[in-house]
């Protein structure tokens, strides 16, 4: 779609020309038919920086107006029962709650069924990609670190925001987890929610410069962030060797695009097909991919998170090779530059992408037998709870928890 025309300057953390992307990403991206962004849309990338969350930022508005004491317990209980069980609801939750309830027309409960199937069959490959990758890829996104690091990025560390992340997804992907009042649709919302409060929160720091930063979790950096959390997964499985089909990677889209209106991505950055996922997948990262000493700041503590992971038996051994084991990941994804960049290994062999590839390509060619859909997404969705349990001993992840300090000071 074309961008909605935006009179803003781009702050100054905006590049002045599309930036190097991990050779991944350029690769399938190129393949696919995209070019890096003209001077007109990377432009406007620049401009979305300074662009937040309407709706959701005068919600928070009106919380902290009413004092949040009173008005959280009510955005719960709309959250959790529905709007028209909060009795003379004031009008701002009314309105935002109207906005969230309403289910689009174009919205396909099919479509959404069977891409939350494909992504649950991605099992625990599918959130590697989304750790080892994505999210270390992602902190190469310089300007996105400024806000993780004043919300306590280092103090809570990254293996509390990868299970925060993880749960969500899994909420996201669930069976009926996108139904008004399912865990993925309540998920998303609190996440909207707690977006803005930490939106208001950060831009008002005395040490945050909009001319510089530009808002903080802004329309550019949350449609990279959609993006980066459910359709690179789906992308990394390729080269592991989880294939689905064409119509399977569009549900993934629909999916997206469903989960990006919750979380209040604004329409032209949300995905109409799993191609035009992959392509705001590159053209954010060619305008946010800016690394600088905040990089390994946030990436370097994270490659010994498996040390202190849990397992039942030969629990030391299992944590070494599960350090080996990621890294192993990001190095075949992201490529020497990159790890450089990040701080870890140049190289790292990529042996468990290599060992993984024929099981999966065997297990994708079994989803295509009569009720191998099914068993795939079951199959993956115990290994994702599995490997949860793995990070956090309860399996359980509080959504939110990372910016515990801002909420509460809300509170």
């Amino acid at each position: 779609m074309s961008p909605t025309p935006s009179p803003s300057t781009p702050p100054a953390r905006h590049p002045d020309r599309p930036c190097r992307v991990p050779a991944g990403i350029k690769a399938f991206s190129t393949l696919l038919g995209h070019r890096a962004p003209d001077a007109g849309y990377f432009r406007y990338l620049g401009e979305c920086l300074n662009v937040g969350d309407a709706p959701a930022d005068a919600l928070v508005e009106w919380m902290y107006a009413d004092g949040m004491a009173t008005a959280r317990p009510l955005f719960e209980r709309a959250l959790a029962e529905g709007i028209d069980s909060v009795p003379d609801a004031p009008q701002p939750l009314v309105e935002f709650f109207r906005l969230v309830e309403t289910v689009p027309a174009w919205v396909n409960r099919e479509q959404l069924d069977l891409g939350a199937a494909v992504m649950r069959s991605g099992g625990a490959d599918g959130l590697y990609i989304a750790r080892d990758v994505a999210l270390l890829g992602g902190y190469m996104f310089s300007g996105f670190n400024q806000t993780l690091l004043r919300t306590g990025a280092l103090e809570k560390g990254s293996n509390t925001r990868f299970a925060e992340t993880t749960r969500w997804a899994l909420d996201v992907v669930s069976e009926g987890g996108l139904e008004v009042g399912g865990a993925g649709y309540r998920a998303t919302v609190r996440v909207r929610m707690i977006h803005a409060l930490v939106r208001r929160h950060v831009s008002a720091m005395d040490d945050w410069d909009p001319d510089v930063w530009g808002l903080p979790i802004n329309q550019t950096d949350m449609a990279a962030t959609l993006v980066g959390s459910l359709i690179a997964p789906s992308v990394g499985g390729i080269a592991m060797g989880r294939i689905n089909t064409p119509r399977e990677y569009d549900a993934i889209a629909h999916l997206t695009r469903y989960v990006g209106l919750l979380m209040g991505v604004q329409d032209d950055f949300l995905p109409r097909s799993f191609r035009d996922g992959v392509g705001i997948l590159y053209h954010t990262s060619c305008a946010l991919s800016t690394p600088d000493e905040t990089t390994q700041l946030l990436s370097r503590p994270m490659i010994d998170d498996p040390l202190t992971w849990n397992y039942p038996r030969f629990e030391a051994l299992r944590r070494r090779i599960a350090r080996h084991q990621h890294l192993s990941v990001t190095s075949a994804f992201l490529g020497p530059s990159a790890m450089r960049t990040l701080g870890l290994p140049t190289f790292v062999p990529p042996w468990y992408p290599v060992a993984k590839l024929p099981v999966n390509l065997v297990r994708s060619l079994a989803t295509l037998r009569p009720g191998g859909r099914e068993r795939a997404a079951q199959r993956g969705w115990d290994e994702q709870e599995r490997f949860m349990t793995t990070m956090v001993p309860s399996g359980e992840a509080t959504i939110g928890h990372a910016a515990r300090k801002i909420t509460h000071h809300a509170a």
